[in-house]
């Protein structure tokens, strides 16, 4: 009975953990990761600026790959700050043990 137990709880533990469709994987940090890049691509086609003087911040956060909350998206960063023209746009990725994971949006302009 014991090992049926454990099989089921390793199973329910492995899925919820191996899980990567939902994930943002920058390639290690399994105990601790907070790393920040450019943004590949951004889905924006206003004005842009040749320089900033304003950033504007929008995050999300899961907690056990269960709970997602957050609107880390272009549009809520640029209104965080009243930006209207867009410089340049950076993603910062923290994860702390698996458990908590938060994903910023962070845009540069004016």
């Amino acid at each position: 009975m014991k090992r049926i137990i454990f099989t089921v709880l390793l199973a329910a533990v492995c899925i919820v953990t191996l899980t990567g469709c939902g994930a943002i994987f920058y390639g290690g940090g399994v105990f601790y990761a907070d790393v920040k890049s450019p943004m590949n691509a951004i889905a924006y086609y206003g004005g842009t600026a040749s320089g900033y003087s304003k950033v504007g911040k929008a995050s999300n956060t899961t907690i056990l790959g269960i709970l997602l909350t957050g609107d880390a998206s272009l549009d809520a960063a640029m209104r965080s700050n009243a930006i209207t023209k867009v410089h340049h746009v950076d993603q910062q990725y923290t994860n702390i043990l698996g458990l908590i994971q938060t994903n910023t949006t962070i845009v540069y302009g004016e």
